[in-house]
């Protein structure tokens, strides 16, 4: 299980074929208290990179971005009843969907925990 990041500030744990999407704290931060989330339909088969939700903060509503090829498998919905888990547990009981991702080759494009520390600084 590997933890990669996009430069949209999205987590991706990998485990096999399939991924875990959440923001970043960095992501939470930024954008102060969660109010509400619109995640994507399962089964929805979204391309890197399509929008596949929003997050709505007290300050600005951002766009969740698919990190790779895939189709969704889950969608956390205790996170769609309490919002704040994206400002209290980003990393963790505030993930956002699952997937099963169709293109492998993508992951290459993803950063690495010191990289994306140093996009963030």
């Amino acid at each position: 299980m590997s933890l990669k990041f996009t430069p949209d500030h999205e987590w991706v744990r990998v485990e096999g074929d399939c991924a875990t999407v959440g923001i970043t704290a960095h992501a939470q931060d930024a954008l102060g208290d969660v109010v509400f989330v619109e995640l994507p339909e399962i089964g929805a088969a979204l391309e890197q990179k399509a929008v596949a939700g929003v997050v709505e903060s007290v300050k600005a509503a951002s766009d969740i971005y698919m990190p790779l090829s895939g189709t969704v498998l889950e969608v956390n919905e205790a996170l769609r009843a309490d919002p704040a888990l994206a400002n209290s547990d980003p990393l963790g009981a505030g993930w956002f969907f699952k997937i099963r991702f169709s293109q492998p080759a993508e992951l290459d494009a993803l950063l690495d925990e010191a990289a994306y520390t140093q996009l963030t600084q």
